[in-house]
């Protein structure tokens, strides 16, 4: 039997070498390897315990390029969003159970969505998933026409908006909201300032919940809207604008967890103690909430559950399953009460 010293040092084993190493045929290597019918018991372990003596890893991008279908599910995310990284981890494991691979591009300040997703279609993508979108939604429409898309976190209105063809995945941002002030009142507090979040997926829904539940509370006269975003510097930024008034409220719905560690930030700074003088909830349970020196109180949007939903979707358009035409999964948020949240000292 050939030694490992028969491939050349610096050289990626191939397949070839891997049958010379088993004392096979190379079709008889290729149908061990990837667990096919034909090969004895003792063949297969012959071939495994060669593969790893000479470092034999298959080619899964050779596999894909002679294969009529790649199972490559795209994933656009964005790169300055803590809850994509939780999406991202939690898709890897829905795709994996359902037989299917993640390809991954992000959205950063220097590369557009755009861009994101033209990387995804040509590494042979099957479906798309992605993540809180700004794409128009004529562009949804027409990524739709080529391929399953997932939109996930961004309501689209299918008659209004003309993306009948896109399956779109997102939690119920208004229950949440709405769970955040039922949260803040039962503890006493009467003003409550929402950071908004402008145009973002999500950000109308949640605007509407805060108005709702505010109103629902008797206290429509209280309501109050700040200009806020997605990032840490727009709740730094509203922050300020709180500090500045002579009557601060003493709670604050931000419009995601990114948002409210500005906002926490920026208080800490001001000597400002949360939650003794003012209240801060975020919005997404993302890994920053749960850190140990944060402990944010937030609104959990299910990252696992979105996920599992939205690979549900795109296999089922991908494999003929999808036999209803309910285009739209709404998954009902659950508020996580932390250490950020308190009765407030004044009224």
């Amino acid at each position: 039997m050939p030694s490992r010293s028969a491939v050349p040092d610096g050289k990626r084993p191939t397949l070839s070498d891997l049958a010379a190493r088993a004392g096979v045929s190379v079709p008889l290597a290729s149908m061990a390897m990837r667990g096919a019918k034909g090969p004895s018991a003792a063949s297969r372990e012959r071939v495994l315990r060669a593969a790893q003596e000479i470092g034999y890893r298959p080619d899964s991008r050779a596999r894909l390029l002679r294969s009529s279908r790649s199972h490559l599910v795209g994933v656009q995310f964005d790169l300055r969003q803590p809850f994509h990284a939780d999406m991202v981890e939690a898709l890897y494991a829905a795709a994996g159970a359902a037989g299917y691979q993640i390809a991954l591009s992000a959205v950063a300040a220097s590369r557009s969505e755009q861009e994101a997703v033209e990387m995804l279609l040509a590494d042979r993508c099957e479906a798309l998933i992605l993540l809180s979108p700004h794409a128009p939604a004529a562009r949804l429409a027409e990524l739709a026409a080529q391929l399953p898309v997932v939109s996930v976190a961004r309501r689209l209105r299918p008659l209004a908006d003309g993306v009948d063809g896109v399956d779109v995945v997102r939690a119920a941002d208004d229950e949440g909201a709405r769970q955040a002030v039922d949260h803040l009142v039962a503890l006493g507090h009467r003003d409550i300032v929402h950071i908004d979040g402008g145009r973002a997926p999500g950000a109308a829904d949640r605007r509407r919940g805060y108005k709702s539940a505010m109103q629902h509370h008797g206290l429509t006269d209280r309501v109050r809207l700040v200009p806020g975003g997605l990032t840490e510097d727009h709740g730094a930024a509203a922050a300020r604008t709180l500090l500045a008034e002579a009557a601060r409220p003493t709670a604050v719905l931000a419009f995601n967890d990114h948002c409210a560690i500005g906002v926490l930030d920026t208080f800490l700074r001001a000597r400002i103690p949360v939650p003794d003088e003012i209240s801060v909830v975020g919005f997404d349970d993302s890994h920053l909430a749960r850190l140990a020196h944060v402990q944010l109180t937030t609104v959990g949007q299910e990252a696992r559950q979105l996920a599992r939903r939205a690979v549900s979707r795109a296999v089922a358009r991908l494999e003929g399953g999808a036999a209803d035409d309910e285009r739209e999964v709404v998954v009902t948020p659950h508020l996580v009460i932390r250490s950020t949240t308190r009765a407030p000292c004044r009224s």
